[in-house]
């Protein structure tokens, strides 16, 4: 019983612990953007993305310019360039940590927390996306029964781990919306 109690009583340190570890997060992979490798690693999601393909200058050619994780092409480089990817990516990952932090002063503001919770669960809704939109999502038919739905490839397992961002935001949201409705009353 001591154990369900201490639980029990620690519920608003976990919803602290919830948001440092959504900063903890957003900073590392937001931080990474400024990555050659990280930014060529999104150019299929955001290049089959109707929300956000509009960003790149050519999405449609990405397949003839990929570069493997910490491969260093120049052409598919200069390429990305042209394609607006290192640009876009450097501005995502900014918008990212920054969404991490407002998520982390939930701790010492409510209101703060609540754009930042919302903000979290949004944009791990968008990212959920990829897996209707980006093909690499999917384990691809090379001769295996076990390709498409349901098996996911690398890029899906990074992807479906966003259900849990979207539900630590909301969480962090609903705990930032009860302080500030009960500081109302």
């Amino acid at each position: 019983m001591n154990l369900l109690s201490t639980l029990a009583k620690s519920q608003s340190q976990f919803f602290n612990l919830m948001r440092i570890a959504i900063f903890i997060v957003m900073v590392w992979i937001g931080g990474l953007k400024v990555f050659q490798y990280e930014a060529d690693g999104i150019v299929p999601f955001v290049a089959n993305s109707p929300l956000m393909s509009f960003f790149y200058n050519n999405p449609s050619e990405y397949k003839d310019h990929k570069n493997k994780e910490g491969e260093v092409v120049e052409e598919n480089i200069k390429w990305n360039i042209q394609n607006g990817t290192y640009i876009f990516s450097y501005v995502l990952g900014g918008v990212i940590i920054i969404i991490g932090l407002l998520t982390l002063f939930g701790v010492f503001n409510a209101r703060v927390g609540l754009i930042g919770g919302l903000l979290t669960a949004g944009m791990a809704l968008v990212t959920l996306t990829f897996l209707i939109t980006t093909p690499e999502t999917w384990v691809p038919d090379l001769g295996s029964a076990t390709h498409g739905f349901p098996y996911l490839s690398g890029a899906g397992r990074l992807v479906i781990k966003d259900v849990i961002m979207m539900a630590g935001g909301l969480l962090c949201a609903s705990d930032c919306a009860k302080r500030i409705l009960s500081q109302r009353n």
